[in-house]
């Protein structure tokens, strides 16, 4: 653990709220990516005054790990958000952005050194603030209708094997699972996902579909269509009672 702080490096950015906050106000920890062709790029819309966003901690495309808030400050990462009863999620969450040129710049698969160096982060700020590995979310979880990132390359299957988030036992191969479900079952798999934690307006169909799209990359990203179909709702059935 005193190796990965030695290790990082400070780059402090102007944008966050000045009063400071108590540990136990943290109860999150979002993950995202940067969306930036380059680090440069990154870190200098990251740390300008004009950007108003920030996060706390900032993974570079070479796996080397930088602050840029101090976590007992609100760093401006998460925007309109939600989860479960929460809104605004700045204020209780610790955002980590990670390199990566994103969906509209060549998304690329996150590679080793930057997985390992988020791995040693996020088990520090877990262990120090005790955050459940049900509030371990993607910047897309909290923000569907808007937001998504980290994408489906993002290993989140990877991270719930070293207690990094949640994740599933579901693991169907046979292709009917793939199959559309009734649109009787939308209703029931709207209400598994707000179990989940997710919030959205259900009675938008665009929005179902988009929510169900940021469902797909976090827990099926093998196939990430917007399509409900009976392996999704399965995995939702799966999750909505996780302890």
């Amino acid at each position: 653990m005193q190796k990965n702080v030695e290790k990082m490096t400070i780059n402090y950015s102007p944008n966050f709220d000045l009063k400071k906050r108590h540990k136990n106000k943290i109860k999150y920890l979002i993950f995202h990516y940067t969306g930036m062709k380059n680090d440069k790029l990154a870190i200098k819309k990251l740390t300008s005054f004009n950007s108003n966003v920030s996060c706390h901690y900032y993974i570079t495309s070479s796996g080397k790990l930088i602050q840029m808030v101090p976590d007992l400050y609100t760093a401006w990462h998460a925007g309109k958000s939600n989860w479960r009863n929460d809104k605004s999620l700045n204020h209780n969450s610790i955002g980590i952005e990670i390199s990566n040129p994103g969906h509209k710049h060549g998304y690329r698969k996150f590679n080793d050194k930057q997985i390992k160096t988020l791995i040693n982060i996020s088990k520090t700020l877990i262990k120090k603030y005790k955050i459940n590995k049900k509030n371990i979310l993607g910047h897309s979880d909290i923000a569907p209708s808007r937001k998504v990132d980290p994408g489906e390359k993002f290993p989140w299957k990877l991270l719930s094997k070293n207690k990094i988030g949640m994740w599933h036992d579901i693991n169907y191969k046979k292709k009917f699972l793939m199959k559309k479900i009734p649109k009787f079952d939308l209703q029931k798999f709207s209400k598994y996902l707000t179990k989940i934690g997710y919030r959205i307006n259900y009675s938008k169909s665009f929005q179902i579909k988009q929510l169900t799209k940021v469902f797909q990359m976090r827990f099926r990203p093998e196939k990430v269509d917007g399509k409900l179909d009976l392996e999704c709702f399965i995995i939702a059935k799966s999750l909505k009672n996780l302890k």
